[in-house]
């Protein structure tokens, strides 16, 4: 017999008994669909977390003045620590080396209002710098520029949804918006960002599209602050031209701190590339556990189809004595059982890659959880299921193969 004829019995043979060659299939079906799933669900996390952590700058450190309760804060300033201040900005970026540039901001929570609508929203406070430092870019109109910073003018750029909140599908360029008591005209609109839904080091989960700039020198003179012991500014972030240095210049600028601010801890430190290296090393762990899971899942697959073929072997012994009576080689019969194994798992492979895509583009669509389809996944599962079948399928083949002639005839 030649490979095709092989082939061809084998297909028939599936064909005569549908419903158990499904039921053969199962195994390999779910294995090769969780595979897919699983690495499409890791790969889009990854590319998340990429994102999340570009946004906030891959080769930046930023120090955060930390969230403190009144007496915490009233206890910390007596002990001649002012909080960060625009010195310390000044400080690190000419005393730390690599430093390509420090951009301080500040914070406050107000209330919008734009003719009838009021939204609550977060004030930064910015240099005109900053867009060169972090991943933020604008959809529309300007940014701070340099001329609105020096004259401390009263303009804003808006966030997406802090704009759609107040506009609806307006266009908010060169309308003038209420911040507690103060006017300020937009004069730009930022493009929508990615939710931040979890903690990132000290920093607290938080929608950044529901944030409004303006220039620190406006925000220092106009903005009045939220207490007694508020400091001058709520975050510095400081951009270095090598990433390799980052955790040794950490290092440098708390120290540095520490003597400014008489080494009470009310700042925090968070380098960005570290949190997303830790990041990557857990979702490894974790990639690997889903993985195992899936490959343990084609796995009993296989197991499924030596079982079914090994009974199909014993329920066709008279066939098998038959061909081989009639001239077929113990080749022949193993090259058919195995062209049955390659069918089935060829087609509960092919059935697994589109139930797998299927799956994960509902995880997209049902969820906040995006995934990413790949076609390494795809392939590699795919290819493991075709190998699964042909090794679990060999035994039973091997046994068809090494049965007598008159002992099969006279089986019944």
């Amino acid at each position: 017999m030649q490979f095709s004829e092989s082939f061809n019995v084998a297909v028939l043979g599936l064909v005569d008994h549908k419903f158990r060659s499904f039921l053969t299939m199962l195994g390999i079906i779910f294995g090769t669909a969780s595979v897919i799933a699983m690495v499409s669900i890791g790969e889009g996390a990854k590319k998340q977390a990429i994102a999340k952590y570009q946004d906030l700058g891959i080769n930046n450190i930023i120090v955060r003045d930390k969230d403190l309760s009144d007496t915490e804060l009233e206890q910390v300033r007596m002990k001649f620590s002012q909080g960060l201040s625009l010195k310390d900005a000044q400080i690190i970026h000419q005393v730390v080396p690599g430093v390509t540039g420090v951009s301080p901001q500040a914070e406050k929570k107000v209330d919008a209002k734009y003719e009838d609508r009021n939204s609550k929203a977060t004030v930064i406070g910015v240099t005109p710098d900053i867009l060169k430092i972090i991943n933020y870019r604008t959809s529309k109109g300007l940014f701070i520029t340099d001329d609105y910073y020096d004259r401390q003018l009263k303009v804003c750029v808006l966030g997406a949804n802090i704009s759609h909140q107040l506009f609806s599908y307006d266009d908010p360029i060169g309308k003038n918006i209420k911040l507690d008591d103060q006017w300020f005209e937009v004069v730009g609109l930022m493009e929508s960002k990615a939710l931040f839904t979890e903690t990132v080091g000290e920093l607290a989960a938080r929608d950044l599209n529901n944030d409004i700039y303006i220039p620190l020198s406006t925000f220092i003179r106009r903005i009045p602050p939220t207490g007694k012991f508020t400091s001058e500014i709520k975050q510095l972030t400081i951009n270095f031209e090598n990433s390799a240095t980052l955790v040794q210049s950490s290092s440098v600028i708390r120290s540095i701190l520490n003597r400014h601010h008489f080494n009470n801890d009310d700042f925090s430190i968070i380098v960005p590339l570290e949190l997303l290296k830790q990041e990557e090393k857990e979702r490894r762990i974790y990639n690997l556990l889903l993985a195992s899971i899936a490959a343990i899942s084609l796995i009993v697959g296989g197991i499924g189809i030596m079982n079914i073929m090994l009974a199909s072997v014993l329920e066709r012994t008279n066939e098998i004595g038959i061909r081989r009576a009639l001239g077929g080689r113990r080749s022949d019969i193993m090259s058919q059982f195995i062209a049955e194994a390659v069918m089935i798992s060829i087609t509960g492979g092919i059935i697994g890659v589109i139930l797998g895509i299927s799956f994960s583009l509902g995880i997209s669509m049902a969820t906040a959880v995006k995934t990413t389809i790949t076609l390494y996944s795809i392939v590699i599962a795919f290819g493991f299921s075709v190998i699964v079948g042909i090794a679990f399928g060999y035994l039973p083949a091997k046994n068809a193969a090494k049965l007598n002639p008159i002992d099969s005839i006279r089986h019944d």
